[in-house]
Formats: structure tokens, C-alpha cells, sequence
């Protein structure tokens, strides 16, 4: 399960290059330190429960956050 966290680094940095190439500098900020927790994580050693707990964590707080800024943020179009 520490792998998968070492892969989801990977992808987060990939992410976040081509943001950077792209001149999206706020959302490269964001993949860049996802791939800094992801890789920490990777290397902690946790059990798979406590894996399995952590990514389910994140996964409620960036479909939450997605949410927010999609209906409050970005606004309704007219």
C-alpha cells in the first residue's frame, strides 16, 4: 500500500508540471505539495489500515473542497 502513495506521488508531479508548463501557477502550488505529502507518505511505513484511512481522509476533503469551489467559488453561470 506504501507504493501506491509513492505512485500517486508520481502522478501529482506529473500534474504538476504540466501545470507549471502551462501557466497555472496556484494549481502546479497545489499538485506540488500533494506529491510532497504523497511521498512522505509513502515512505512512513503505516500499516494498510492506517493507508486505507489517510486516502479515504483525503478523498472526502478534495471532493468537498472540488464541491465548494465549483458551486460557491466559481459561481453559476446566467
Amino acid at each position: 500500500m506504501a507504493r501506491m502513495f509513492r505512485v500517486l506521488g508520481f502522478w501529482t508531479l506529473v500534474i504538476a508540471l504540466m501545470a507549471f508548463a502551462g501557466d497555472m501557477y496556484e494549481f502546479a502550488l497545489l499538485f506540488f505539495m500533494q506529491t510532497a505529502v504523497f511521498f512522505l507518505l509513502g515512505y512512513l511505513n503505516f500499516t494498510e489500515k492506517t493507508y486505507l484511512l489517510m486516502f479515504w481522509g483525503y478523498m472526502v476533503l478534495a471532493f468537498l473542497g472540488f464541491t465548494y469551489w465549483s458551486v460557491f467559488e466559481m459561481g453559476i453561470p446566467v
